[in-house]
């Protein structure tokens, strides 16, 4: 990989409140114009690996550059050059939408001002609600709008954190359209999310747990690195099956999926003893490849809470 191409080039990034290491060394890189997923539980430390990515935080340790510039001691050119969307609406809601938009190109020194909020207002299809208030708008116009407020400086790298959370999915599908048009253009794009949905139309994607940084690449190469077999079951009384097979040896995961069970393990040969005496009689059942949420449950039940 080119270190020309990097967007974010960082190394051993770790974060320390107290005894408690709550971003463990954790390297990244992305590539320009990439959409890179960021994903983990709650309180696994995404927000605050993107804080430091940003100058938001100092880590306590770790190295690297962002855009080009230091994370240590670059950190204000890297906020010049950055849009940052967090997950709480953070704009006045006794504002106008075009008010939000020209006191956001006001705090960065937007020249020309006036058009660039009318260039943020027509790109995202806001023109005709210029006039309403922030607070009246729904959560996929309050979403637009945050969007269209981080991008108004017209920032190198964009980085999102839980951007779709309470949203409705019209408006989810719409937003990542309008991301991968960005991406396309050159715009680099790091975005949190808790959506399998959403981790899969990324080019890329790392997952955290705790702080630790349990996998990443394609998606391609997270699902094969799992080394996951999953095997599918569909009948009668599929809560009973469950608890019957749970907990057998090579059992990692046994989880609803619609009116089908997922049962995965790591050793297959082990698994398949386990769960060949329901194989026979009215359940039906078929080897399926693992998908992304199989592999960060069964992720998920090796990780170690870092809350102590």
């Amino acid at each position: 990989m080119n270190p020309s191409d990097l967007v974010i080039d960082v190394q051993g990034i770790t974060k320390r409140f107290g005894n408690r290491t709550v971003v463990n060394n954790i390297p990244m890189q992305v590539r320009r114009g990439e959409i890179y997923g960021f994903l983990g539980p709650n309180g696994s430390g995404k927000t605050t690996f993107l804080r430091m990515l940003c100058g938001l935080l100092k880590p306590d340790g770790g190295s690297g550059r962002c855009l080009g510039f230091d994370i240590r001691s670059e950190s204000g050119e890297i906020k010049k050059n950055i849009g940052y969307m967090t997950q709480r609406f953070s704009f006045y809601e006794d504002l106008t939408i075009e008010e939000n938009l020209d006191f956001i190109a006001r705090i960065y020194g937007v020249p020309g001002r006036k058009a660039a909020v009318e260039k943020s207002l027509e790109q995202l299809g806001m023109t005709a609600r210029r006039s309403q208030l922030a607070g009246t708008l729904s959560g996929g116009w309050k979403q637009r709008l945050a969007l269209s407020a981080c991008l108004i400086h017209e920032p190198q790298l964009l980085l999102l954190d839980e951007p779709t959370a309470g949203v409705d999915p019209k408006a989810r599908r719409d937003f990542w359209e309008e991301i991968h048009q960005l991406a396309a253009g050159g715009l680099t794009v790091l975005i949190t999310t808790h959506y399998m949905d959403e981790a899969e139309r990324c080019h890329r994607l790392a997952y955290i747990a705790y702080g630790n940084l349990l996998a990443r690449g394609s998606v391609e190469e997270v699902v094969k690195a799992a080394g996951l077999t999953t095997w599918e079951a569909a009948g009668p009384d599929l809560p009973a099956l469950a608890e019957k097979i749970r907990g057998k040896p090579g059992v990692e995961q046994v989880v609803a999926f619609g009116t089908t069970l997922h049962i995965s393990g790591r050793d297959a040969a082990q698994l398949r003893a386990s769960v060949g005496p329901w194989m026979t009689g009215a359940y039906r059942w078929q080897q399926i490849e693992s998908g992304l949420e199989d592999v960060f449950i069964s992720l998920m039940e090796t990780a170690k809470d870092n809350f102590s």
